[in-house]
């Protein structure tokens, strides 16, 4: 408003800036040329007609002055002729007998001594002052008279220049009154119309920030669209935010319950080496060596939950990768190798293209080694195919695939085998030691490698896992 109001009142000082002077400039432009026409007329009716004395000019000068007496409206006419005298409409400006009636003769003789200037000679146009003419624009015209040089001039007083500029003033007072109102007014009203929908979602994002997650921004029809795209924006910001608190509270449900249970193992394994169940406080030695290999195992169970932990909560980071050049076909050819070694299974290298790209080799070998545990589990000893392929996919994309032939994965749980905690069978991942975060990790790797991995459908009858990554 108050930028409103100062623009306002800018243009408003400019504009009559630029009246003030164009009305005084136009009404003195045409003062000018009065005056002259009239020094000009008087000329010609007086001095033009020679061959009379100075005296007899003056005295022909007064006549015709006479027969245009001056008043306020009228022009002031005057003839001088140095050493010789001078004749006008308005004697008293020039020293002349005439005074008005309400004056004494001292202040009539204090205004001819404020009005002898006049009788000095100025040829052209001039700007002087008159003690009962005020402020006068005079014209003067030299002419040779018996000898020696005359003057004939004309003059007009400035007070309707100065009359004109006043009327100018008080109109753009009051107009600029008026103008810085209702510009005042108009800003308002826009302003709260503008602000309505921002104050609207200042509202939904305080109750956001006290803990409300439902509310969505709802701007009124015939909003300006920046602002609706604002408020897309922020609905579908605040929309993912749900989802991701959502996610995140599940998560710490599921992580919580998978972390209870061999907590609960680990704390039932060591009542019973305290003896709590035993009358004489004692215990076997098979007994003890079950309760150490049940502790051993949901020990590495938790150490194995908590590193997959990590690796999920630094996805997020921007330090989480080191990128280098690996080369795939290498990378590929030493990890089977290795797995080949820790389980009984056909290992299979398949198709296997020579490709290098810019990836984090530990990451990477990461999300390969749990997409080969993943086959392992679901596939039997000692024949069940674990397979790894590959090969690119036009010049900018190469393709990794891990295949196995066990039961394969039904359609509709494709999209959830990715999630965190989720498992296509529970009682057998649990039982084989899983919490059903491996494929979240592989998730996770290929995403900050700027690719994409899924379940495609398998030659082999079982699960087929496809990673996308960048070439370059």
């Amino acid at each position: 408003m108050l930028a409103v109001a100062a623009v306002v009142v800018i243009v408003l000082a400019a504009t009559f800036a630029f009246v003030y002077r164009s009305t005084g400039a136009q009404l003195q432009a045409q003062i000018d040329r009065s005056v002259r026409a009239s020094a000009i007329q008087m000329r010609d009716e007086i001095f033009e007609r020679g061959g009379r004395s100075a005296a007899a000019v003056l005295a022909g000068a007064q006549r015709f002055a006479s027969t245009q007496p001056y008043r306020d409206s009228a022009v002031l006419l005057f003839a001088l002729i140095p050493g010789v005298g001078a004749a006008s409409n308005h004697p008293e400006l020039f020293g002349g007998t005439g005074a008005d009636s309400h004056e004494s003769g001292s202040q009539q003789g204090a205004e001819n001594a404020r009005d002898r200037h006049l009788l000095a000679p100025h040829t052209g146009y001039s700007t002087t002052y008159g003690a009962d003419t005020g402020e006068l624009r005079l014209f003067e015209v030299a002419v040779e008279v018996d000898g020696q040089t005359a003057y004939a001039g004309a003059g007009e007083t400035l007070a309707a220049v100065s009359h004109a500029q006043e009327i100018v003033r008080h109109s753009f007072e009051l107009a600029g009154l008026v103008g810085v109102a209702l510009a005042l007014l108009a800003a308002y009203l826009t302003a709260t119309r503008v602000t309505a929908p921002i104050r609207s979602s200042a509202e939904v994002a305080a109750r956001i920030d006290a803990g409300e997650l439902s509310p969505r921004i709802n701007l009124p029809a015939g909003t300006s669209h920046e602002l609706e795209l604002l408020a897309d924006a922020l609905n579908r910001m605040l929309d993912r935010l749900a989802t991701a608190f959502a996610a995140q509270r599940e998560f710490v449900a599921d992580a919580s319950h998978e972390l209870r249970t061999p907590l609960t193992v680990l704390r039932g394994q060591l009542d019973v080496l305290s003896g709590g169940d035993q009358q004489d406080g004692s215990l076997s030695a098979a007994e003890l060596e079950r309760v150490r290999h049940l502790m051993e195992a949901e020990t590495a169970r938790l150490t194995r939950l908590v590193d997959d932990l990590l690796v999920l909560a630094q996805s997020d980071r921007t330090d989480f990768l080191h990128p280098t050049q690996v080369a795939l076909d290498e990378l590929v050819t030493e990890l089977w190798d290795g797995l080949s070694l820790i389980a009984e299974r056909n290992f299979e290298i398949g198709t296997l293209e020579r490709v290098t790209i810019r990836a984090d080799p530990d990451r990477l070998a990461q999300a390969l080694r749990n997409l080969a545990r993943n086959a392992i589990t679901h596939t039997q000893a000692p024949r069940g195919l674990v397979r790894v392929d590959v090969a690119r996919r036009g010049p900018g994309t190469v393709r990794i695939t891990v295949s196995d032939d066990g039961p394969g994965i039904p359609p509709e749980l494709r999209l959830r085998v990715f999630e965190r905690f989720f498992r296509t069978d529970k009682a057998r991942s649990r039982e084989a030691g899983g919490a059903g975060l491996g494929l979240a990790i592989v998730q996770a790797i290929t995403e900050a490698h700027h690719g994409s991995v899924r379940v495609i459908d398998s030659a082999s009858g079982g699960a087929t896992f496809a990673l996308d990554l960048p070439v370059g």
